[in-house]
C-alpha cells in the first residue's frame, strides 16, 4: 500500500509539473513574441535612420560614386537667444569642408555632375544658407541634420537626386 501511495504521489507531482511547465511555456512565449516585435521595430527605425534622408534611395556602389570637395568654408551662424529673448552679442562661425557624393551611373550625372566645378558658387551659396540657419549649439548637436538639409537643398537646386550624400569634414565651431 505504501508503494501505491508513493506511486500516486509521484504521478500527481508529474501532472502538476507538466501543467505548470505548459503554463510557464505559454507565458514566456507570448512575452518573447512581444520582445521580438519590439526589437524588430527598433531595428527597423535604426535601419531607416542609417539609410539617410534622401527618402528611400538605394545604396550606390562605391565604383559608381564620384566625389567633389568644397574645402575650407567659413560660415556665419545664427546668433543664440538667451532665456529672455535677447540675442547673444558674440558672432559664431562654422569652419568646415564639404564632400558631395554623386552617383556617376545616374542619367543626370553627365549633365550636371561632370561640370559641378562650374556651379561651385551656387552650391556654396546653398551650403551657407543652410548652415547659417543654425545656432552654434544646434550645429554642434545636429551635424546629421545639417548634412540632410544641405543635401535636400542641393538636390532641389539641381532638381535631381544624382547627388546622394553630403558629408561635413572636420567641422569646427567658433
Amino acid at each position: 500500500m505504501k508503494k501505491n501511495l508513493v506511486s500516486i504521489m509521484i504521478l500527481a507531482l508529474l501532472i502538476v509539473n507538466i501543467v505548470l511547465t505548459s503554463i510557464m511555456m505559454f507565458s514566456i512565449t507570448s512575452t518573447n513574441r512581444k520582445t521580438a516585435s519590439l526589437v524588430g521595430d527598433v531595428a527597423s527605425a535604426i535601419s531607416l535612420d542609417l539609410q539617410g534622408s534622401g527618402g528611400g534611395e538605394t545604396a550606390v556602389p562605391l565604383e559608381n560614386t564620384a566625389t567633389y570637395t568644397i574645402a575650407d568654408m567659413q560660415i556665419a551662424l545664427k546668433k543664440s537667444v538667451d532665456e529672455n529673448g535677447v540675442p547673444e552679442e558674440k558672432d559664431h562661425y562654422a569652419q568646415m569642408s564639404v564632400v558631395i557624393s554623386m552617383n556617376n551611373a545616374h542619367e543626370d550625372y553627365k549633365t550636371y555632375g561632370e561640370q559641378i566645378a562650374e556651379r561651385e558658387d551656387l552650391i556654396k551659396g546653398k551650403i551657407t544658407e543652410v548652415v547659417g540657419q543654425y545656432t552654434m549649439e544646434e550645429a554642434k548637436a545636429n551635424p546629421q541634420a545639417i548634412s540632410n538639409d544641405i543635401l535636400s537643398s542641393i538636390q532641389a537646386l539641381y532638381s535631381s537626386d544624382f547627388i546622394f550624400d553630403v558629408t561635413l569634414i572636420s567641422p569646427i565651431y567658433m
